[in-house]
């Protein structure tokens, strides 16, 4: 069973930052992508940054020049530098790993809290 285990988050001040960071407990298919989705208060969940094991990355319209998506494909890590952080960024983020021809797997969530 592969588990995905998050750390990072907590509270920071309006223009701060964070980073979260995600480990894979197991070994995965080479091919996969491995990324951030988040659920802000009252809203479903939604796509942070997504990295594939080829580098390729995708963002969120309202993350774009603000965070920064990369991964150790050796490591089994992903991780999620935030920057210019926001009120509005607060709300659970969690970690994603979808490998190529399998289910799709996800952390347990990590808080994080940006006041104004």
């Amino acid at each position: 069973q592969v588990h995905l285990v998050e750390s990072g988050g907590g509270l920071v001040q309006a223009g701060g930052s964070l980073t979260l960071s995600c480990a894979v407990s197991e070994r995965i298919p080479t091919i996969n992508t491995m990324g951030w989705y988040r659920q802000l208060p009252g809203n479903e969940r939604e796509l942070v940054a997504v990295i594939t094991s080829g580098g390729t990355i995708s963002y969120g319209d309202s993350v774009k020049g603000r965070f920064t998506i990369s991964r150790d494909n050796a490591k089994m890590t992903v991780t999620l530098q935030m920057n210019s952080l926001e009120p509005e960024d607060t709300g659970v983020y969690y970690c994603n790993l979808r490998p190529w021809g399998q289910s799709q797997y996800w952390g347990q969530g990590t808080q994080v809290t940006v006041s104004s």
